[in-house]
């Protein structure tokens, strides 16, 4: 399916976007005290920025080709 430049371009933003929330969370959780207890969630929460940036990865892909 192709999408068109502006597309992918809002894309890029939103996921921008939710990195940084979802990073500055994880920085959040990996500091407390009590973050033995919060393991589930600080695993989930990398797994979420690993999909996030290959997501973006692919649309830089997608928008270098001609």
């Amino acid at each position: 399916m192709d999408y068109a430049v502006a597309e992918l371009e809002d894309a890029q933003r939103q996921i921008a976007s939710v990195l940084h929330k979802l990073q500055a969370s994880l920085d959040s959780m990996q500091n407390r005290a009590d973050a033995g207890k919060l393991k589930s969630q600080i695993t989930l929460a990398q797994r979420r920025i690993k999909a996030f940036k290959l997501a973006n990865a692919l649309i830089e892909k997608a928008m270098s080709r001609p």
